[in-house]
């Protein structure tokens, strides 16, 4: 498929799970893409598949609790590529297991500083470029963690739920100027994320692939609408 051809996806958390799997799938379409994380060698894997499948992707190095790093990562993209068609925001913690107010304050700014400002400071880095250009898609990767209550993962959900209005209100500022902004909200997804090991069915959990495909249709829809959000759930409970 070419549908994406000629196009610059950044992604970040893009060194494994829900990440890695939507880089998998943008590429194949043909999209450029900039795999953005903390774990280089992750990225350098991820580089490497994408290249052995005839894809292009460069990796970014970036801690996007920092903001002056993603600042530079948009000075860095722009100055290579000169735009940004498509950006997911799908890097995320889940620290949980225990009430809130057992929650360690440095866990609480953690997920804050990864779920919640991290997507503020990429859209503040990447919305001008798109913006500029008159066109481009934004998908952040929530939970349903941001719909329903979720005991002994209070401040993960905090999280999402932020994220939800942050992504629906967004959509509304930079829908007129083209660009279309849209939340993904998974259930269980069987990937290592929160550490991987929940009792739950691995082979009846969302795929990361699923939410890859997810975001595919995102990025492809026809140019009068758009999706504010999916939410995804497993066909058998796991």
């Amino acid at each position: 498929m070419t549908a994406l051809e000629g196009q610059v996806a950044i992604i970040t958390g893009a060194g494994s799970g829900i990440g890695e799997a939507i880089c998998l799938r943008l590429a194949a379409m043909g999209a450029v893409l900039g795999l953005v994380g903390r774990n280089a060698a992750n990225l350098e894997r991820v580089q490497s598949a994408i290249e052995g499948l005839g894809g292009k992707a460069d990796i970014f190095p970036c801690d996007l609790q920092d903001a002056a790093s993603v600042a530079k990562l948009g000075e860095t993209i722009g100055e290579r590529y000169g735009r940004c068609d498509i950006l997911v925001n799908n890097a995320g913690v889940a620290i949980a297991g225990r009430p809130l107010h057992e929650l360690a304050v440095e866990d609480w700014e953690t997920m804050s500083a990864t779920n919640l400002r991290g997507p503020y400071l990429m859209i503040r880095a990447f919305a001008p470029m798109m913006i500029a250009a008159g066109r481009g898609h934004i998908a952040n990767i929530s939970s349903l963690a941001g719909h329903n209550p979720v005991a002994n993962a209070a401040a993960y959900s905090a999280t999402k739920w932020g994220l939800n209005g942050l992504t629906y209100s967004v959509a509304e500022e930079l829908r007129p100027h083209g660009i279309r902004v849209s939340a993904v909200a998974p259930g269980s997804v069987n990937t290592r994320f929160g550490g991987g090991a929940s009792g739950k069915n691995a082979e009846k959990k969302i795929q990361p692939d699923d939410i890859a495909h997810v975001v595919a249709m995102l990025v492809t829809q026809a140019p009068q609408s758009f999706v504010s959000e999916v939410l995804v759930r497993p066909t058998q409970k796991p």
